[in-house]
């Protein structure tokens, strides 16, 4: 990791938040961005939601999950991640054992706190990588599905909450397989 992701500072998330929502602004605005992404994700993604929306999307659902579980993974100090998470739980052990002393629960809330800043900065350095991709995704499958229609992924869900849920199991699983903090 550089300098810059150890010292911290949210100047690169902030500008590719600012990046993903004028992309979701003028996706409609701007035709370039639209029929770019469609160009793209048509042939790949399309053809498999078109092949079998259910084993298609699990299969576009699987693969971004391992996209985004390897950047987490490569993306991140795993050491230092896991340094701090270990710092976080011994200051939690130790708070139980002071919670009758008020003195020593504050002096270890504050440590706990400066844990707090480190940890988000390493942990929200993927987002640099992986928003735009994700939202672009997003405005395709929200493009895809309006002209599907109402469809319901094993007759229930919608393509968002598929999505959601899928995503949810398949990183929990490969965060466990693939050692991620």
């Amino acid at each position: 990791m550089d300098s810059e992701g150890k010292k911290g500072g949210f100047a690169g998330i902030f500008i590719v938040m600012i990046v993903s929502l004028l992309i979701a602004f003028f996706w409609d605005k701007v035709a370039l961005i639209k029929n770019s992404v469609h160009f793209i994700l048509n042939p790949t993604a399309g053809a498999l939601l078109n092949w079998n929306m259910n084993f298609g999307m699990i299969a576009i659902v699987l693969a971004i999950s391992v996209i985004m579980t390897l950047i987490q993974k490569y993306g991140t100090d795993q050491k230092t991640m896991r340094e701090l998470k270990e710092e976080q739980k011994n200051l939690q052990e130790e708070m139980k054992k002071y919670k009758e002393h008020p003195e020593k629960m504050t002096e270890l809330s504050k440590k706990q706190m400066e844990l707090i800043p480190k940890t988000m900065k390493l942990g929200m350095r993927p987002i640099v990588y992986t928003a735009i991709p994700l939202i672009l995704f997003f405005r395709w499958f929200m493009d895809f599905f309006s002209t599907v229609g109402d469809f319901k992924f094993f007759g229930i869900l919608s393509w968002f909450w598929f999505y959601l849920i899928g995503t949810i199991i398949f990183s929990s699983i490969l965060r466990k397989v693939m050692n991620v903090v």
